[in-house]
């Protein structure tokens, strides 16, 4: 198979987790025969250094003609780059708001599972943490208040800000689709996290999940306020199959459940739209402190990598290669210091890549 794919190594960390998952994507060119083209483009601070612009229109259109985007990390220090000195539009996260929204990436997935071996990892109580949770978060990602109208104007003497949260129908009820489908395929139960006590999409959003849920009856399906289900989440994780939410109340959740998996460094992700196209990335930042020391978990990247394989290429067999070699590691005590414990095998972002390749 030849496929080519767009890769954004970003900002901090970005190109080492990248370089290491592109490490694992060679290993499976290499066993399976396929053959994959990376071209390089920029996003980010790095696209603001090198072309004024977090990310140019024709960057853009060449992503376009690929088969699917790897993704690293942008952005910097929100309090000491002066990228953050410019206007809302041109800092680095505006890029990735631009290529989501013109890709028509509206699909989320996020998959939080706490290995077994990384139970320790886990901030949460050993009573928790011992029964373990697999649970994927669905995050619809290209409406809601990160794209809806904002001003800052000056009223009567003050400043006065505003951010406007608008979904369409068509907005809530792809999404809704999509997780009613992923639930089919693992546990069939979908959490439908808003806040439908106060606000008027989230109650356009429920009525949605609603009429949508009379098409999948299979599914158990669970409306759940999302002040409760950040409290649900440390307290029992377990309890949830498919997290399905809109764009921000989804950025909050799944950091979160990125934690309890032990670290963010764990924690893939995929955003798709209705054909095969994705962008893959971890969902961890560019964690600009520990850039350039080869010291960053680039698990979340080859995971993400074989996400690409499975959503984009149609590759099962090797995304499983993939996900079983990450286990076969981990379950060898080898870990990066973000998970290290006394008595792990310590090794560095570049070792973790090659270590995972071996056991393909």
């Amino acid at each position: 198979m030849n496929k080519h794919i767009t890769v954004i190594k970003g900002d901090g960390i970005g190109p080492e987790v990248v370089n290491a998952a592109i490490t694992v994507l060679k290993g499976i060119e290499k066993k399976y025969n396929h053959h994959f083209t990376y071209t390089d483009i920029l996003m980010g601070g790095c696209a603001i250094d090198a072309y004024g612009v977090p990310l140019r229109d024709e960057d853009v259109a060449f992503a376009k003609t690929t088969d699917a985007i790897l993704l690293g990390s942008i952005g910097g220090n929100t309090n000491t780059s002066p990228w953050y000195k410019l206007p809302s539009d041109k800092r680095p996260e505006a890029g990735l708001l631009k290529i989501r929204k013109e890709l028509g990436l509206f699909a989320n997935l996020r998959p939080a599972v706490l290995y077994p071996e990384l139970r320790y990892a886990c901030p949460l109580k050993e009573s928790i943490s011992e029964k373990g949770f697999d649970m994927v978060i669905v995050r619809e990602l290209t409406g809601g208040l990160y794209f809806g109208e904002r001003d800052t104007k000056v009223i009567n003497g003050e400043k006065v800000a505003h951010d406007n949260l608008v979904y369409t129908e068509t907005e809530i009820r792809r999404i809704v689709k999509r997780a009613f489908e992923i639930a089919l395929k693992r546990r069939k139960k979908v959490t439908s996290v808003d806040k439908a006590n106060v606000l008027d999409s989230s109650r356009l959003w429920r009525s949605i999940v609603n009429e949508e849920a009379a098409n999948y009856l299979e599914v158990e399906v669970e409306h759940m306020l999302v002040d409760n289900a950040a409290m649900q989440l440390v307290k029992d994780p377990a309890q949830f199959d498919v997290i399905l939410t809109e764009n921000m109340f989804g950025d909050i959740l799944s950091d979160e459940a990125s934690q309890v998996t032990g670290s963010i460094g764990m924690l893939s992700s995929a955003s798709l739209r209705d054909d095969a196209f994705g962008m893959y990335e971890p969902s961890g930042g560019s964690a600009p402190d520990i850039a350039g020391n080869n010291i960053a978990n680039p698990i979340a990247t080859i995971l993400s990598a074989a996400m690409m394989l499975r959503y984009s290429f149609d590759l099962d067999e090797e995304a499983v290669a993939i996900e079983n070699a990450v286990k076969k590691v981990i379950e060898e005590g080898y870990r990066t210091f973000d998970i290290y414990k006394e008595g792990d095998k310590k090794v560095s972002t570049s070792e973790m890549g090659e270590l995972i390749v071996s056991r393909l």
